[in-house]
């Protein structure tokens, strides 16, 4: 056989030549000698990594010191240069700055030396206890004597409707006692402290400058904030999505602000405001951990999220604590509804601050109602762990809150469309029924308005306008807020378009006040639809309490209700309308009660200076009426005008 022209005797000697072999061998050992070369190579670089990782674990710590301070150092610098460039236009950053550089020392204190601080208080709280039981009532008194001083100055100078909204939380405060589920064993410590709480938050954010200023700069943020899911809604439906106000324009809001908590909720910030919050209500009412965490967190999230922080320890609640978490998610309203109430054009600063007032009410209400009898399994705080987000970076929570959303905005739209064509019928088949009786005009909410109209007056509303927010009340009552908002949105709206008050003698919106209130007493999830929500979602969680859970819902549907008409006598007590000297005359006067005051001394001024005479006839500049200036007249006499002109 041959090979490319060579014999075989050729080939078996060109493979038996020793060049042959020594070149192969050459080849072969080159080979082998580069081997042990590039693994020592790789040894060399593995080696360099694992020293540059070791060198990073030992020293992590300081690396992260390092960065910290080199990121807030050029926070600061930041903040600096942009208060020295313009200080008016800084003043938010700057204070919310200071807000976090406090709260970030105080956790640093409190975490180092807090149980020192907490032992070297033992003898003064040992002393203390000896001595609680007249120590007690002592503050009682003396807190008591201060808010009724304190009503009678200010009723001298705003006028008698403080007085109406401080009989009216007496009242509401002895119905729960009196009906309460076991009335000698109900913590005045803990009704005492959330009336207070409940007071002094209403007293910051009303009557203080900065307090008003804050909530009020804060819901405008909010206002901005929900603002651009307009972007995400023009781009799905189109430029005409306003078209369809509710649908395209409310409910993505839903979600915009579903996103944004799941993403707070895997930042841990949630957490930490839910703590720090059911820390001072536990401190001061003497609550348990849990219902106090529930509590909190219902000012940020719904009625079925806010159990879920405590959701390893629903199963070992007592049943008083059980009523208080289910009190606390029908007493406040969720913050990604609370966008969708905003937009429908009720005041932010108002829904934010009834939020707040309203977590310490229920607390109080709830252990007034159903009083605690039993030993609280979870006593500690430390010991409380709250649940945390499920997704595993920011982006991912963004995406399971949007589409936790689905489910709430599916619910509040089929729930709307329902509970409105259920009103409609019902509206029809009463009228049907009263026209047998010659009152056609019977309806749902006439029958609402009878029945919650006392309930309306002892808030503080005007008589006037207690029919109305009695029917608003009923519509939140029977069906849900949403209802009752759109229709006290309505309200706002005719109003502020300046049309007729009285149109048959039948009043056609209500005034500032009353609108103020009655957003207080709407803002919270107690409705009978919303019982069937708690059960369910509660007895999801804890299964084998399930009896128990639905055993404390009705009471604690009628805690939840107490809960927000307290805090809007509280609003009724506190808050003062801007005065518009017009509008406020007309309605003092067609008052059946007309009590002198500082307001209608200022208005009455305004009005006689207001007042043009001449030879031939008398005019009154701006909305002042003649019928205003006979009433000033008849109470009030003044060097500035003459009252025996007016005809």
């Amino acid at each position: 056989m041959e090979l490319n022209g060579l014999s075989e005797n050729s080939q078996r000697n060109g493979l038996d030549n020793q060049a042959f072999h020594s070149q192969d061998s050459i080849c072969i050992y080159v080979e082998v000698a580069h081997r042990p070369s590039e693994e020592l190579k790789k040894r060399f670089l593995e080696k360099r990594m694992e020293g540059i990782h070791r060198y990073l674990e030992e020293h992590r710590t300081r690396i992260r010191l390092v960065l910290g301070i080199v990121l807030a150092a050029g926070y600061f610098a930041v903040v600096i240069a942009a208060c020295v460039l313009n200080l008016q236009r800084a003043l938010a950053l700057l204070v919310v700055t200071l807000l976090a550089v406090f709260f970030l020392l105080w956790d640093w204190l409190m975490g180092r030396y807090g149980q020192r601080l907490w032992d070297a208080l033992q003898p003064a709280r040992d002393t203390l206890n000896t001595h609680w039981l007249w120590v007690k009532w002592v503050v009682c008194v003396l807190l008591l004597v201060a808010v009724v001083c304190w009503l009678v100055f200010d009723t001298a100078k705003q006028g008698s409707r403080q007085l109406v909204s401080f009989s009216g939380l007496l009242c509401f405060v002895m119905l729960m006692l009196v009906f309460s589920r076991n009335p000698f064993r109900v913590s005045w410590r803990t009704l005492l402290w959330g009336v207070a709480l409940q007071f002094l938050f209403g007293l910051i954010i009303l009557r203080t400058k900065a307090g008003f200023t804050a909530v009020d700069w804060l819901g405008h943020q909010v206002e901005v904030f929900l603002s651009y899911a307009d972007t995400g809604s023009r781009f799905v439906f189109g430029d005409k999505y306003t078209d369809h106000f509710f649908a395209f324009q409310v409910l993505p809001i839903v979600v915009f602000f579903s996103t944004v908590i799941s993403m707070l909720y895997h930042l841990g910030f949630m957490q930490w405001l839910i703590l720090k919050v059911g820390f001072i209500m536990q401190i001061t009412m003497g609550t348990s951990p849990t219902e106090s965490m529930v509590a909190a967190g219902n000012i940020f999230v719904g009625q079925t999220e806010s159990p879920l922080l405590i959701r390893p320890y629903i199963s070992q609640l007592t049943l008083s604590e059980i009523h208080a978490v289910m009190t606390g998610g029908f007493s406040t309203i969720a913050g990604s509804v609370l966008g969708a109430f905003i937009s429908f054009g009720i005041e932010a600063s108002h829904l934010l601050t009834a939020s707040v007032m309203s977590a310490p009410a229920s607390l109080a209400i709830a252990k007034t109602f159903w009083p605690e009898t039993e030993t609280p399994k979870v006593t500690a705080k430390k010991g409380l762990k709250l649940e945390t987000g499920e997704g595993s970076n920011l982006l991912e929570a963004a995406s399971r809150g949007a589409s936790s959303s689905i489910v709430l905005v599916a619910n509040i739209a089929v729930n709307l469309i329902a509970f409105l064509a259920l009103l409609a019928f019902l509206n029809a088949a009463l009228s049907w029924l009263g026209n047998m009786f010659n009152y056609p005009q019977l309806s749902f909410s006439i029958i609402c308005s009878y029945v919650f109209m006392p309930f309306s007056f002892l808030m503080g509303v005007a008589w006037e306008d207690s029919f109305m927010v009695g029917e608003l009340i009923g519509y939140k009552t029977f069906f849900n807020e949403f209802v009752a908002y759109e229709r006290l949105a309505k309200l706002i709206k005719r109003r502020e378009d300046r049309g007729p008050e009285y149109v048959d003698d039948v009043k056609q919106y209500l005034s500032v006040h009353s609108e103020t209130i009655v957003t207080y007493a709407l803002c919270g999830f107690a409705n009978i639809s919303s019982v069937g929500v708690m059960i369910g979602g509660l007895s999801a969680m804890a299964p084998e309490r399930r009896g128990d859970i639905s055993r404390c819902a009705i009471r604690a549907l009628i805690s939840g209700t107490v809960a927000c008409f307290m805090t809007a006598c509280i609003a009724g007590m506190l808050y003062i309308p801007e005065l518009l000297c017009e509008d406020f005359l007309k309605e003092e006067f067609n008052s059946t009660l007309v009590i002198n005051s500082t307001q209608l001394l200022t208005c009455c001024t305004e009005l006689y200076h207001s007042v043009l005479v001449s030879p031939s006839n008398m005019t009154l500049e701006g909305r002042f009426s003649m019928a205003s200036l006979n009433g000033c007249c008849t109470i009030l006499s003044s060097p500035l005008f003459n009252c025996s002109l007016v005809p």
